[in-house]
């Protein structure tokens, strides 16, 4: 995802909070911290948007810390990105986020976990599309939506839409092939 100004996922992910460490005093900016001090006093930490985030020192956010890593590549299909990052489910963009923030080493970490878990999940997300498509187009409605909406929940912002398309090419496929059948009879 690109840092693109008119990107609505732009906007969401630079808008999820970062806790900063502040080593110096920052005079006037105390309303950061969405106290009535003045200024920012040193030793503190506060929650600050990504987009401002870049003057300040922060660590890796929980949605990509040791916890996380350890359950994606141990099953990253069981994992509900959309659950870790707050409104929008933008886990990928957010991490991307951060890894350019961050200087190479300390983003180590993230940089493999990131592509392998779109890759590990991919496979899971087309096929449910197509299986939910298939349900959807035999009119078993009821629970089998349910389900899929639930699948949808966990996911992120980025899988979500290519559910959507994948869902969407399966029903058009389906449509052709009955269409282009009934001229062969």
């Amino acid at each position: 995802m690109d840092r693109d100004y008119f990107s609505i996922e732009s906007i969401l992910a630079e808008n999820q909070k970062i806790s900063c460490d502040f080593k110096v005093d920052i005079p006037e900016m105390g309303h950061l911290g969405g106290g009535n001090e003045r200024d920012i006093k040193a030793p503190c930490r506060i929650p600050l948007p990504v987009w401002l985030a870049d003057w300040a020192e922060f660590t890796i956010p929980t949605p990509f810390g040791p916890r996380v890593r350890n359950a994606l590549k141990a099953e990253a299909r069981s994992v509900r990105l959309s659950s870790l990052v707050g409104a929008g489910g933008m886990w990928y963009g957010y991490g991307k986020m951060i890894m350019d923030m961050k200087s190479a080493y300390s983003t180590r970490p993230l940089k493999h976990v990131s592509p392998q878990t779109f890759r590990n999940r991919l496979m899971e997300v087309v096929d449910q599309a197509q299986h939910f498509a298939t349900l959807g187009s035999l009119g078993a409605g009821g629970s089998s939506g349910d389900t899929a909406q639930s699948f949808r929940e966990g996911l992120d912002a980025t899988e979500r839409e290519l559910f959507s398309l994948a869902q969407e090419s399966a029903k058009r496929t389906k449509r052709w092939y009955e269409e282009s059948d009934r001229g062969r009879r």
